[in-house]
């Protein structure tokens, strides 16, 4: 099947997400892209891409919405304690960057 792509915003950051379902005839591949800024970190990676491979229907058997799914995911990571330590620090800087 052709690759399909969104762009949303999530917490004021541009992302792209391209789902191809059955790749390669195989499996289902979900990239992750930060646009705006570019190669900005999120809850998922840090480096602002994300490929990640699953079980062909996943996305389907969840209602098929992609956006919502990679937000809910972005959501589900940002509240862990990493991300909220990255948040706190991006906010008041590092003085021994």
């Amino acid at each position: 099947m052709e690759p399909q792509t969104y762009r949303f915003a999530w917490q004021g950051i541009g992302i792209e997400a391209t789902y191809t379902p059955l790749r390669w005839r195989v499996i289902d591949h979900l990239e992750i892209h930060s646009v705006e800024p570019q190669g900005a970190p999120l809850p998922i990676t840090r480096t602002g891409y994300l490929s990640h491979f699953m079980q062909p229907g996943t996305i389907e058997a969840h209602g098929g919405d992609v956006v919502a799914q990679v937000i809910a995911w972005l959501d589900e990571d940002a509240a862990k304690p990493e991300w909220r330590a990255h948040v706190e620090a991006s906010r008041q800087g590092d003085l021994f960057a």
